[in-house]
């Protein structure tokens, strides 16, 4: 199965949600939290990423996590994840209540495709909630559709070899890592298969004339005028700052919150927009056209 026909079985069976020019959106990916552990990849940016969810919360944002939320290939028990990150889920849960609470799973937490886990481990947390490898975006009225999917649909190693992947991450690379020696099959830091990831999503794009919004390789993306319509919201385990897409009075905005020094030198968390477009473009048969930045 290519990496084309994986993306289109996820569009395929993807839930459809309805959006319009009221709709406030914001999706993140790859937030990889963990135990609070040294090998805890959340850990060091979580009151940044505890900040800017409050923020969204606060101002009626629905909060769309595409995959990787969880990082439940070093860790084998949720509970523990739960309990050392309870503040975020009860967050989480008061988006779940309020019907602003969307998530897709990745390679890292395949197991929520399982009904018997989710409802092991997340019904407590978020009642009847449905996860999935896919989410449509439909914009109202132009009908135009935005296909959102965790990315690694066109990693072979890591959607095919998953369960070897998880194991080697677990049995041998997690502790390797707490050394030093870096994970040769960890995308994300592949400069390689990051890039090849990306032109396979791109791709995708560009055939089915259609916007792809993914994670997974934790690289941004955001297209110039001209160019197929990929976006990549990036990860929430950056080095110091994380970063997503908003979607707001239609217009998509690729924001980065950091932890900045106020001229009194009291440290503040800032959000700051990276770029904008319009979410509504004109499509053609041979040509997708991006928007211009602002």
């Amino acid at each position: 199965m290519s990496a084309h026909t994986r993306i289109q079985k996820a569009y395929k069976s993807a839930k459809i949600l309805p959006i319009d020019k009221n709709s406030k959106l914001i999706l993140m990916s790859d937030c990889h939290r963990g135990t609070g552990s040294g090998a805890d990849d959340f850990a060091k940016n979580q009151n940044i990423y505890n900040a800017a969810l409050n923020h969204y919360y606060r101002e009626g944002f629905t909060y769309i996590e595409l995959g990787d939320g969880d990082e439940l290939w070093e860790n084998r028990h949720f509970s523990m994840i739960a309990r050392e990150y309870m503040h975020v889920f009860s967050l989480l849960g008061r988006f779940h209540k309020e019907g602003r609470l969307h998530m897709i799973y990745g390679n890292h937490d395949l197991d929520k495709k399982d009904p018997p886990w989710v409802a092991n481990n997340l019904e407590n947390l978020f009642p009847g909630i449905k996860l999935s490898d896919g989410l449509v975006l439909r914009h109202e009225p132009s009908k135009q559709e935005m296909l959102l999917i965790h990315g690694h649909q066109a990693d072979f190693f890591n959607y095919k070899m998953w369960r070897l992947a998880r194991f080697l991450v677990r049995y041998l690379w997690q502790p390797l890592e707490l050394v030093g020696v870096q994970n040769p099959f960890n995308s994300p830091r592949s400069p390689k298969r990051r890039h090849g990831v990306g032109r396979l999503l791109v791709k995708w794009s560009k055939q089915e004339n259609k916007m792809l919004i993914a994670g997974h390789t934790h690289r941004t993306a955001f297209p110039n005028e001209g160019e197929p319509l990929y976006y990549n919201v990036g990860s929430t385990v950056h080095r110091r700052y994380i970063t997503g897409i908003e979607i707001e009075n239609d217009i998509f905005s690729l924001v980065k919150w950091s932890v900045q020094p106020r001229d009194d030198n009291v440290l503040i968390i800032k959000r700051e927009v990276v770029e904008s477009g319009p979410v509504v473009v004109q499509f053609q048969k041979e040509r997708i056209f991006a928007p211009k930045n602002t």
